[in-house]
């Protein structure tokens, strides 16, 4: 019989993880707890695979991820039912999310090549006798540390792009979603089962810490800014790399030449989408004054008619994590507290392991509700004179991950102002599942990219060579040179660069 324990609360017992459905408390799965040495042990094995991973190119890389991306795709029902049954959130969502990944899976093994292959690259005057070459080679084992609110998605935005680039990876997932980890590890070894490439382990916090000390080459962290700083802090003692993704509180700006319903639309998806429960997701929404009123009465209208709950058809699952309850009922009551009012929701949205859809209008920006990341399904909604007073206002922020306008002649010019890594126009949130776009934050979202060129460049080494090839007409690198050869030197300085830049 399976048992029922506290929801969502993952418990070790005898050194075994126990995860649990958030919202019935039934048992998902049970996974060893690794220790210190077991994580270390892990990054052996790993070291010997990455060696054989490595050598087999980028062809064979190509075929072993493009073989793991079609048992995923073939397998994406089987998957999201078990990220709904560990996380809680709506199979739909769990279907998006993994398609998502499965995507990103599929482009950075057909662009590895294409990104980090050797290559020749030009030259300079001053040593047109080299030829120079830049070529960009893996690190060996990268740590990957992910979340649980897309447990799917966000590793796979660091495992697949250090796979393709020719790492072997060990993965140490949320002990709240340790299933869903193994079953995408269980997937990779059907595909590759010649060596232990992709390795995970088990555990809460200390798991964690012994993988930052482990001796892998590179670490990729995704969570809050408060664990994020531990890890680089832990990292920082053998100045192991670190990739930091930290969450934000991001905004969206609606001009006042916006289609409101298509805003409002947009701000119920990128707010409420996975309860809230999105580092990317929208928190604030400023609306320019000429479409305050229409924004705000669909916006309303439609985040009523979602449905919450756990059965077939809900919109807005429970909250993964129990803790995070606390901390939107504390912004929620902040934000009335200083003001505020809810036009949707309100102090009693929050009944566990749910918290319903709210609304809030006219709190103070230096408010909770404002100012921190709140991880659920909220949104503050602000008049403003005009985008430009929106831009400012949400820039105003420590954060600085994604964030969203919506505007029919100055979009574009709006999103190069915002101050973030990604930005969408007229959509929220669509950054995240573009392969070719890097993902990543700026301030307290941390720094360093995944996905697209940049993901790949991340997790691989540049290395630069120089070959000469002719005799130096110049020689000045040498102890051999003489007077007259330093003064031709001078000479060509001053030739080649001693005149302003003319046009043409």
């Amino acid at each position: 019989m399976t048992a029922i324990r506290t929801p969502g609360v993952p418990v070790i017992e005898d050194g075994v993880l126990l995860s649990t459905n958030p919202a019935t408390g039934e048992e998902v799965g049970r996974f060893p707890v690794a220790d210190a040495a077991e994580v270390a042990a892990t990054v052996t094995r790993a070291r010997e695979a990455a060696a054989w991973w490595a050598a087999l190119g980028f062809a064979g890389r190509r075929a072993r991820l493009l073989r793991w991306r079609a048992s995923l795709a073939n397998r994406i029902e089987e998957l999201a039912e078990l990220v709904h049954r560990e996380t809680g959130k709506p199979v739909a969502e769990a279907i998006v999310e993994s398609a998502g990944a499965i995507d990103h899976v599929a482009w950075a093994a057909r662009h590895a090549r294409s990104v980090l292959g050797p290559r020749r690259v030009g030259s300079t005057l001053m040593q047109i006798e080299y030829a120079s070459h830049l070529e960009y080679q893996p690190y060996g084992v990268i740590g990957v540390i992910g979340p649980w609110n897309y447990p799917v998605l966000t590793p796979l935005g660091s495992i697949a792009y250090a796979l393709a680039a020719g790492n072997a990876v060990v993965v140490k997932p949320s002990e709240y979603t340790p299933a869903v980890a193994a079953w995408l590890g269980a997937r990779f070894a059907e595909a590759v089962p010649e060596q232990p490439v992709l390795q995970t382990v088990y555990g809460a916090g200390d798991t964690g810490a012994a993988l930052c000390r482990s001796g892998v080459d590179k670490l990729a962290f995704t969570g809050s800014t408060a664990t994020g700083k531990k890890v680089m802090a832990a990292c920082a003692q053998t100045l192991t790399p670190v990739l930091l993704e930290c969450g934000g509180k991001d905004a969206m700006v609606v001009d006042a030449d916006a289609d409101p319903d298509r805003a409002a639309a947009a701000a119920v998806w990128g707010g409420l989408t996975n309860a809230g429960q999105t580092c990317a997701g929208i928190e604030r929404v400023y609306v320019a004054d000429a479409v305050y009123d229409a924004f705000l009465d669909r916006l309303v209208d439609r985040a009523a008619r979602l449905k919450v709950g756990v059965e077939d058809g809900s919109d807005v699952g429970p909250i993964t994590m129990p803790a995070q309850l606390d901390v939107i009922r504390r912004h929620i009551a902040d934000g009335l507290a200083q003001g505020g009012r809810a036009v949707l929701g309100g102090a009693d949205s929050v009944a566990a392991p749910y918290a319903y859809p709210t609304i809030l209008v006219d709190v103070p920006e230096d408010s909770a509700a404002v100012t921190e990341e709140t991880f659920g399904p909220t949104l503050t909604v602000t008049r403003v004179r005009d985008a430009d007073e929106g831009v400012r206002l949400a820039n105003a922020s420590r954060y600085g991950l994604g964030g969203a306008v919506f505007s029919r002649r100055r979009g574009m010019a709006l999103a190069r102002q915002m101050r973030s890594g990604m930005t969408s126009v007229n959509s929220a949130i669509s950054f995240a599942g573009m392969p070719t776009l890097p993902f990543g934050g700026v301030g307290d979202s941390g720094f360093g990219r995944i996905h697209g060129a940049d993901g790949l460049r991340e997790f691989s080494r540049p290395k630069a060579i120089t070959r000469r090839r002719m005799r130096s007409l110049l020689p000045s690198l040498t102890f051999d040179r003489t007077p007259k050869q330093v003064a031709m030197i001078a000479r060509a300085v001053k030739l080649i660069h001693g005149r302003p830049h003319r046009r043409g």
